[in-house]
């Protein structure tokens, strides 16, 4: 059965992949490769913005964590759900200034070494967010055909694909391939969350299944501090979406200001549904898990109940929805982070004047370039078989270009007293600390790691949300550092020159 699922799947990226390739003979300028001739309508926008936004973060990790946190899990997508409606209130304003990348905005207001500090930071976060893609389509493609497909076989496959599909063309490939898989992950969701809940008994035998403490506002297994735990994750979400360079560029592809505010308004809709839905499904799923003995994996919920709990045709549907987010969201990012080593890197601070036309060539070598470097960070885990999270690598990405770029970023878009220092000093101090939080001291201080269910040091830091320095999530010293060295370094430092604000501004 598992084959049968995976045939379809395939023929279905076959009809992309020549799709994607008929689609490419449109790519004529470095305009068309990176923000599609700036030519989206209203349609494409929204379709594009939801498959950005929605990856294996929310079918895998999100069912992940559902498993363990059970609807308390909400609070991970809900920062997403008020990023966007503060987006929305800038979103005319990106598409006025009409750039390539995040780093357009941040040269503008803070100078170059702003745009190459905020550049290496997303690089490092985007890259990371494209690895776990990798790994969620090798794991998904384990999962359907039960196990005939290795997990290592299963990355090299999703790898290729997605590399395969940005390097043929750019994002007039990844707009118009993320029309339809918009429609499919948004059908998808709606069509099979009630034949889920029904197989799963219904809301009232959930609560008889289920243990209290998946439905509390805050499970009990967070970590130390349940509360911090829980809105870490909401807080990590939210700075991410809020200056997030994947979303700016499809702001940038829109045809008019007007376009993009309205797609916005939408998005926030669709990215509402298809998220609870998405929890919805793992908490059913893991009460049919329970009940019945499937011995089923937390990170697999959504997926086998694709396969188990609802009829064939909205189960394909389903699982093609699960890999298109994967694709989808591999194929933003990479295409994204490939753009700061052009735009913000070489033509930047190497070649000003390079050719437009060799710009598209040599990007287009990036994309593998860096394709195969994500590829690494998932594939040598796996082959020294060191424990995966993509939970962990979600919230470590969303961390890193949430605390060192988005404070600038949006101080670049709304505060006007904002200065070039206050800038620099915000991206590099928040990139600094959450490097040292995540990584440095756990080496350096186990012993002030702390979990859940008391426990310390590396059993904590093996648990099943990892560990914190002092129980406090990472995050928010993080986020202090950043956006105080923001205010602090700006407030005593001379105020910008007027005409450095008139490209976002616009003149008294």
């Amino acid at each position: 059965m598992g084959f049968y699922y995976l045939y379809v799947i395939l023929a279905y990226l076959l009809v992309m992949t020549g799709y994607n390739i008929y689609r490419s003979r449109q790519v004529k300028s470095q305009d068309d490769f990176m923000v599609a001739g700036r030519s989206l309508s209203l349609t494409k926008m929204v379709f594009t913005l939801v498959c950005t936004w929605i990856g294996s973060g929310t079918f895998i990790a999100g069912a992940e964590y559902a498993s363990y946190a059970g609807w308390s899990a909400i609070w991970q997508p809900a920062g997403a759900f008020l990023g966007i409606a503060i987006i929305y209130f800038v979103a005319a304003r990106i598409r006025t200034f009409g750039q390539y990348t995040v780093g357009d905005i941040l040269e503008v207001r803070y100078g170059r070494f702003a745009r190459l500090f905020g550049a290496i930071a997303l690089i490092i976060a985007f890259t990371t967010i494209v690895a776990y893609q990798f790994r969620a389509g090798g794991y998904i493609l384990n999962v359907i055909t039960d196990g005939r497909i290795s997990l290592q076989a299963g990355q090299t496959i999703t790898a290729c694909f997605v590399i395969g599909f940005v390097t043929i063309g750019g994002m007039v490939a990844v707009a118009h391939t993320d029309l339809p898989n918009g429609i499919i992950i948004v059908s998808a969701c709606l069509l099979a969350v009630p034949f889920v809940i029904s197989t799963a008994g219904g809301w009232s035998h959930a609560h008889q299944v289920l243990d209290p403490a998946k439905f509390q506002v805050f499970a009990q297994d967070f970590g130390k501090y349940p509360a911090l735990k829980g809105l870490s994750y909401f807080l990590s979400t939210l700075l991410l979406l809020m200056g997030v360079q994947s979303m700016y560029q499809k702001f940038y592809a829109a045809k008019t200001a007007a376009e993009a505010k309205k797609a916005v308004a939408i998005w926030i809709v669709g990215t509402i549904v298809v998220e609870t839905i998405v929890i919805a499904i793992a908490v059913y799923a893991s009460v049919y898990n329970i009940e019945f003995h499937r011995g089923w994996d937390g990170r697999a919920l959504v997926l086998n109940a694709a396969r188990y709990m609802v009829p064939g045709p909205v189960g394909v549907l389903l699982l093609g929805a699960a890999c298109a987010v994967v694709l989808s969201t591999g194929m933003n990012y990479l295409l994204s982070s490939s753009s700061n080593v052009m735009r913000d890197i070489y033509q930047g601070m190497i070649n000003p004047n390079a050719d437009p036309t060799k710009m598209v060539a040599l990007q287009k070598v990036f994309i593998v370039v860096m394709g195969f470097c994500a590829f690494l960070m998932i594939f040598i885990p796996t082959v020294l078989k060191s424990q995966i999270s993509i939970l962990q690598y979600a919230y470590f990405a969303y961390t890193m270009y949430g605390v060192a770029v988005t404070p600038a970023l949006f101080a670049a878009l709304t505060w006007r007293r904002a200065t070039w220092q206050g800038g620099i000093a915000s991206i590099v101090g928040g990139a600094v600390s959450t490097v040292f939080f995540e990584f440095v001291l756990k080496a350096i201080a186990p012993g002030v790691m702390e979990g859940a269910n008391g426990l310390t040091g590396v059993a904590a830091m093996a648990s099943n949300f990892g560990a914190d320095p002092w129980g406090i999530p990472s995050i928010y010293p993080s986020a202090i550092i950043s956006i105080g060295l923001l205010i602090v370094v700006s407030l005593m430092t001379p105020k910008p020159d007027p005409k450095t604000l008139e490209p976002l501004f616009g003149k008294d």
